[in-house]
């Protein structure tokens, strides 16, 4: 299945949506296409190229939203990187909780913080301070931006201009 870029009104993007979803919207009159694949699709009555990107012809108000808590978003706002010793991996990382959940510490976004399976353990359910351990940076809540749920580094080249916007570093995304 092929995803699809879908800008608002103002060349800002929305959203990703997958082929058939974006057809529709182009042959309602909805939507109108911004750049096509090389790909083409054939029908009994029209033929047309692929859409990468497609732009609403309506504005389209959305309001604030904010990251979901999940453990894949913990992640990727400290990018794979232990929290406590710096190292960085995708497969040995795992979810800590800088207060222990023992002693009444909350699952927040100022709470939790990727650590590597040495570190969590080594730390067990204990105050980082106890534990002779200190963070790397104060966890924080991101603000939303849609590149988190763009699979990163996966987009294709053309979405690029259209996402320059979002490109910034897990730091700025964390700063702002």
């Amino acid at each position: 299945m092929t995803e699809v870029l879908v800008l608002n009104f103002t060349y800002e993007a929305l959203n990703i949506t997958n082929f058939q979803r974006a057809v529709k919207l182009i042959f309602s009159g909805k939507a109108e296409v911004v750049h096509g694949q090389e790909r083409m699709v054939h029908s009994p009555t029209i033929e047309m190229r692929m859409p990468s990107i497609i732009r609403m012809l309506y504005y389209i108000r959305r309001p604030m939203q904010k990251v979901a808590l999940t453990k894949k978003n913990i992640l990727l706002r400290d990018d794979y990187t232990c929290q406590y010793c710096g190292t960085r991996g995708e497969r040995m990382m795992t979810v800590d909780h800088v207060i222990p959940r023992c002693r009444g510490g909350p699952s927040t976004w100022e709470n939790l913080v990727c650590a590597c399976m040495y570190c969590n353990n080594r730390k067990n359910n204990r105050m980082p301070e106890h534990a002779n351990m200190s963070l790397k940076r104060k966890p924080k809540q991101p603000k939303y931006i849609p590149w988190i749920q763009i699979k990163r580094n996966t987009f294709p080249g053309e979405w690029h201009k259209f996402l320059f916007l979002y490109n910034v570093s897990i730091e700025e995304r964390i700063e702002s």
